[in-house]
């Protein structure tokens, strides 16, 4: 298969630089919705099961392989199935957007303690939601450094989101939090960490001249601004990849309206990496 066209001339100059210097390049990813399918239960996320294969084929050809997510770092190492893969042992995994980090090569996991407006949060959440009137279906999900609530198992997931959006605003300021809108969720976190910082700090540390940052969702945003930001002012080439939700076109509108390039979800995700190891 033929490595994919990009839509937009600047990814195109970073399929380029990729391709022509892959030691020099990082290839950056999102977890769910991008490696692993999505879920009812993000407990039973999992990396598609040709994503690791592809990614151990590919990995030692580039500068570095980085995985950030909102996820508990560990959780994210966990459901990938990077480990006991000799040749992602240099993979590092950013989660909790950044504020988390899994190291390949060791398996030493970084985690800071919570500021302590996630355990104010996480007492009151439940009268807040009771008080709101959150539809049956409705289910938060503790990822230690925040929470987030879902509503994709409601009867009417965008209107039980709409419902939810201003008390859980409210409350995550009453605390110092802020609210991270998603597909069907709004994650309750601490601000400053957002993939955008995390992306590039990694970059500055590699002193990586290409980047393809692959992502879903409107938490990817901030990696998508970081990259444009680098290529307009350091000169880093790069090339952004929106998954859309297995071809489905559930595609976030504002994702895909930057992307350089759009892939059918993890399957599609995986069948670029494989083209890009082919043309390598």
């Amino acid at each position: 298969m033929p490595v994919p066209h990009p839509v937009t001339a600047a990814g195109k100059e970073g399929l380029a630089a990729l391709l022509a210097a892959p030691q020099r390049a990082v290839l950056a990813l999102d977890f769910d919705g991008t490696l692993a399918p999505i879920v009812a239960d993000p407990a039973e996320a999992r990396a598609h099961p040709e994503a690791v294969p592809a990614l151990a084929r590919l990995a030692p050809r580039l500068c570095a392989v980085v995985v950030i997510t909102g996820r508990p770092a560990q959780d994210a190492v966990r459901y990938s199935g990077f480990t006991a893969v000799p040749e992602l042992e240099h993979v590092t995994v950013l989660g909790a957007y950044g504020a988390e980090r899994w190291d390949g090569a060791t398996g030493a996991v970084e985690v800071p303690p919570p500021p302590p407006g996630v355990d104010a949060v996480r007492t009151e959440l439940p009268g807040v939601l009771d008080e709101a009137g959150a539809p049956p279906g409705t289910w938060t999900e503790d990822k230690g450094r925040a929470l987030a609530v879902h509503t994709r198992r409601t009867a009417d997931p965008d209107g039980a989101l709409g419902r939810l959006r201003a008390p859980l605003t409210a409350l995550a300021e009453r605390h110092g939090l802020i609210v991270e809108p998603g597909r069907m969720v709004l994650e309750l976190r601490p601000p400053g960490a957002d993939k955008g910082a995390a992306l590039r700090d990694f970059l500055t540390r590699t002193r990586a001249e290409t980047v393809l940052y692959a992502g879903d969702d409107l938490g990817d945003l901030a990696a998508f601004a970081a990259v444009e930001r680098m290529r307009a002012e350091d000169g880093l080439k790069g090339l952004l990849v929106c998954s859309d939700a297995a071809g489905t076109g559930e595609a976030v509108p504002e994702l895909a309206a930057r992307a350089d390039l759009r892939v059918a979800g993890p399957e599609g995700l995986v069948a670029l990496l494989d083209a890009l190891e082919a043309a390598l």
